[in-house]
């Protein structure tokens, strides 16, 4: 147990996630004073201190009455340039907490102090004040303390990344629909995903309380100029050819044709047919996905998954038969059951089909997911498996001549990787990058989509979310419209 005292700041949560990625087994407690501490597990306290010479992050981690490790960072010796004495002050308390945990556990972790799931936003931060990018990178080591390799993946994907984000144009947006539906659940998601037999009659309500949310907000957004559209889910896809051609030809009738880029989650083969493709080449899709998660037949069916890796491979090719010159495939890394075998024998099917687009997640273990509630949050694979899967990735990644091109990360993730998207150079996907950069506005239409409304005077999001549960979405459909309204007007 930690019992966590803090004493001239408020930053409780950053240090409990930033505990959590070297201590992520111990239970953490909150202290109002250290007398509340009896010995029972340790005390670790963080402190701010401050006079009129000098401010200092203080830190000292006890058990019982004896002081086992302590650090002391001065804040006059971090000099970022623009940050503020607020964010100056909390790099300092995140540097003494990263170096005590450090030094207890005798170890140091790929992503330094960052805890948040877009560190790349950082990266190009440094680069808007005037950093050059070998600057940006040594800060990040110095100040941020993320590993070389980590930084130099940073500035590899922000530069890919500047010129489809710059310059800015606010008045640019990208349009995100959802449609929950999938043939069965997978065992690892913790999504708003809805088993398709269990609501196939409420479908047809949905998809009309759906065009109308796209009427609707078509509506507020006649003088922007709409630069990429997304259909995801769920698994769009799994729903009847009439219905998602109906929202597809809504969204082009309401929001026009201009868009550079629009991409549809195909995702799971059990759902693609040659009528499906035909409907979605007709419809100009320039982009789908093939998600296989795993060429493991034995994996395929331990997660939930109604087909074979045979099925992902006869629909990839029937897709290229269908003219689609840029199809995305998933992969998550760390599946119940597999190792470095399973994944290298992944990555060579992946290599034969040869897609424009690869994205490699690592799995995180959420609420909600089946694999959670009944297994538990485990991490089986550990630092050196990591880098060896890590390093097969990067020389699978060098045969199809993809780079890296957007990054997250996410909680209680395996090996303490992170989730990377891969492009042929040219062919990134843009909706990714301005849904992870925040530099755009994404407008979320359908059951659980998030609007994120970004103003370039402030470079501030307003989230906007959509109602989770399919009945409220159906039903307060107009309230939702509501909100929209009064953030965007």
């Amino acid at each position: 147990m930690i019992n966590l005292f803090i004493s001239g700041h408020s930053y409780q949560h950053d240090l409990y996630e930033l505990i959590r990625v070297f201590l992520p087994e111990e239970e953490i407690v909150f202290i109002e004073s250290k007398g509340e501490y009896k010995g029972q597990g340790y005390l670790l306290e963080s402190i701010l201190y401050e006079d009129k010479t000098a401010s200092k992050a203080i830190s000292k981690i006890t058990e019982k009455d004896e002081t086992l490790y302590s650090d002391i960072v001065n804040i006059s010796s971090i000099s970022i340039k623009d940050y503020t004495c607020k964010q100056i002050l909390k790099l300092g308390i995140k540097i003494s907490i990263y170096n005590l945990l450090s030094k207890m556990t005798e170890t140091t972790v790929p992503w330094g102090i960052l805890t948040g799931i877009r560190p790349n936003k950082i990266m190009h931060n440094l680069i808007d004040i005037g950093y050059a990018k070998e600057k940006a990178i040594e800060i990040l080591v110095e100040d941020y303390k993320i590993q070389k390799s980590k930084a130099k993946l940073l500035s590899e994907i922000c530069n890919v990344q500047r010129k489809h984000l710059y310059p800015i144009h606010k008045d640019k947006y990208s349009l995100y629909i959802s449609i929950p539906f999938c043939p069965s659940i997978c065992s690892y998601c913790s999504f708003s995903s809805l088993g398709i037999n269990k609501y196939k009659d409420i479908i047809e309500i949905y998809i009309n309380s759906l065009i109308y949310e796209i009427e609707e907000t078509s509506k507020l957004m006649k003088d922007k100029k709409l630069n990429t559209v997304y259909i995801g889910g769920g698994t769009p896809t799994s729903i009847s050819i009439l219905y998602l051609n109906s929202v597809i030809e809504a969204i082009y009738k309401n929001f026009g044709e201009s868009m550079i880029e629009f991409t549809v989650e195909a995702g799971r083969p059990d759902t693609i047919n040659k009528e499906v493709l035909s409907m979605l080449r007709e419809n100009k899709i320039n982009r789908i996905s093939i998600n296989p998660q795993t060429m493991e037949d034995s994996t395929l069916k331990r997660i939930g998954r109604m087909h074979s890796s045979k099925d992902i491979i006869d629909s990839y090719y029937l897709a290229r038969q269908f003219g689609f010159s840029v199809i995305n495939m998933d992969l998550i890394i760390g599946l119940p059951g597999e190792g470095i075998r399973e994944i290298k024998r992944t990555l060579n099917e992946i290599i034969k089909l040869d897609p424009e687009n690869l994205t490699i997640h690592s799995l995180s273990l959420k609420k909600g997911s089946s694999y959670k509630e009944n297994i538990g949050a485990i991490n089986h694979i550990n630092n050196f498996q990591a880098d060896n899967i890590v390093n097969e990735i990067y020389q699978s990644l060098k045969i199809m001549n993809l780079h890296p091109y957007y990054l997250y990360r996410q909680k209680q993730i395996t090996g303490k990787l992170e989730n990377i998207g891969y492009s042929k150079e040219g062919m990134e996907c843009i909706y990714n990058i301005s849904m992870m950069e925040e530099k755009e506005t994404i407008i979320g239409l359908g059951m659980g989509a998030v609007s994120k409304i970004y103003s370039v005077d402030n470079n501030r999001i307003t989230r906007v979310p959509n109602f989770k549960g399919i009945n409220d979405y159906i039903n307060r459909i107009d309230e939702l419209i509501k909100n929209k309204k009064e953030v965007l007007l």
